[in-house]
């Protein structure tokens, strides 16, 4: 069984950080893309970053220079590391892998930036 487990979200004040985590189990990991998405209320589900089975990392423009994704391929993590945090940040972030035609999807965390 496939499961993406989220973890470390919570409230924070503008300017603060937090550290997402999420723990896989149940697929090939090295073999995939993990990526972490959020999803504002009445907004679409967005990526903010994903990293390659190979290291390979993207970023949507608001979250350069402020997040950082990493993977460690022994313990089927992903994690992104938030920092500079605004309220725009404010959304329910989601763990994806995917490879190929498989996908699978977390079942969130709420982060929750105050001004």
């Amino acid at each position: 069984q496939v499961q993406l487990v989220e973890s470390g979200g919570g409230l924070v004040q503008a300017g603060g950080s937090l550290r997402l985590s999420c723990t896989t189990s149940g697929i090939m990991f090295n073999r995939y893309t993990m990526g972490w998405y959020r999803q504002a209320p009445g907004k679409q589900r967005t990526l903010v970053a994903d990293i390659t089975s190979g290291g390979t990392t993207k970023y949507v423009d608001s979250a350069k220079s402020r997040f950082t994704i990493s993977r460690d391929n022994v313990r089927r993590m992903v994690w992104l590391q938030m920092n500079s945090l605004e309220p725009d940040d404010t959304a329910v972030y989601y763990c994806r892998s995917h490879w190929g035609l498989r996908e699978y999807w977390g079942q969130g965390t709420q982060v929750t930036v105050s001004s």
